[in-house]
């Protein structure tokens, strides 16, 4: 009787202290167009390192569309949001066009805070994806609209003119009173308010080599410190929007500068998450772009080529640290990492 006693304690005891846990962060890193070769000619250009070895597990993720072999962003984004396969230029509806929950407002459903982060236009394809409802990924004011009804805590992005320079002549910014807009990381920093806006351009960011600075660490960090005072868990959704673009244009000092930029932000996500204990942290691509390879060369100087100023139906990389970061080991289709994340949440 003793024995069994002692049992039920230690089961009762184990039940209620699994009930208390505190769902994890989140933290889903997408580097647009971002490949192997990607990958790799960034780790040898910067001294043979990224902090992408640092990850627990590696999976690959197939990254075909509903119609297409070859996606898009806006499918490809889609699919991760929300875990469905959709047509090339949908945003966050299937092929029959039936509106489709994302991840982050299912985590919104959930108590958690929300932000997204991108270094392009935030009504660019991939972020839009996370929130916009939309059968083709070029209806910006309309995407800008969806923003300013949706209820993210916290986003970054360029892309202003589509608020404030509309055909309709409303001003989306004026009329999100809830929100305090800011202009620099330093008032981000300072910050106590629940909602923040910051644009970081009018229109698309340009790309480092163009001047857009090279602070997406710093944007990580930042924003990652604010949500941890906050005792609700958070998900954060951070895109390398313009690797993708130096792989259109067969730029590899872009696409290298790019991924550079990338794989910074991508270590302050990981040494938050080491700090932290509750952080699941994944980083992946949308899918590749430029057909890109390395040819020779040496070590912080590498020969790059391109066969195509397009997209790739090449499988992307899943990295993955944290709760439930084994699940992602594997090959599977990109819609998975969608049930996967959503599977980690308590």
């Amino acid at each position: 009787m003793k024995k069994i006693s002692i049992g039920l304690w230690v089961f009762f005891f184990t039940t209620i202290i699994w009930s208390q846990k505190k769902s994890p962060n989140i933290i889903l890193m997408i580097g647009d167009g971002m490949g192997l070769a990607q990958i790799s000619s960034g780790m040898y250009t910067n001294d043979n390192s990224t902090a992408l070895e640092q990850f627990d597990y590696i999976g690959l993720s197939k990254t075909a569309s509903f119609d297409k072999l070859i996606t898009d962003s806006a499918a490809s984004g889609t699919a991760m949001a929300t875990g469905i396969k959709t047509n090339n230029k949908f945003l966050g509806i299937s092929p029959d066009n039936i509106h489709q929950k994302s991840i982050l407002e299912i985590c919104k459903e959930k108590g958690y805070k929300t932000a997204l982060i991108a270094t392009s236009s935030i009504v660019h394809a991939t972020p839009a994806s996370f929130y916009a409802k939309e059968n083709s990924r070029y209806n910006y004011e309309n995407i800008a609209l969806q923003l300013r009804n949706h209820n993210i805590d916290i986003f970054i992005g360029g892309g202003s003119k589509y608020f404030t320079t509309r055909k309709d002549k409303r001003n989306l910014i004026n009329e999100m009173s809830e929100y305090e807009f800011i202009k620099s990381l330093d008032e981000l920093e300072k910050s106590i308010s629940t909602k923040v806006g910051y644009f970081t351009y009018f229109d698309e960011p340009p790309s480092i080599l163009n001047g857009r600075p090279a602070n997406l660490d710093l944007i990580t960090r930042t924003i990652l410190n604010k949500l941890s005072l906050n005792k609700s868990p958070f998900i954060v959704v951070i895109e390398g929007s313009q690797i993708d673009w130096g792989g259109h244009d067969n730029d590899s000092k872009m696409v290298l500068s790019e991924f550079i930029d990338f794989d910074s932000a991508v270590k302050e996500a990981l040494e938050f998450a080491k700090n932290d204990g509750n952080t699941l942290v994944v980083v992946t691509a949308d899918h590749e772009t430029g057909g890109m390879s390395l040819n020779g060369g040496e070590i912080n100087n590498v020969n790059i080529k391109f066969n195509t100023k397009s997209h790739t139906g090449t499988m992307v990389p899943v990295f993955s640290f944290g709760p439930s970061s084994e699940t992602f080991s594997g090959i599977y289709e990109n819609t998975q990492i969608f049930y996967k994340l959503r599977e980690s949440i308590k």
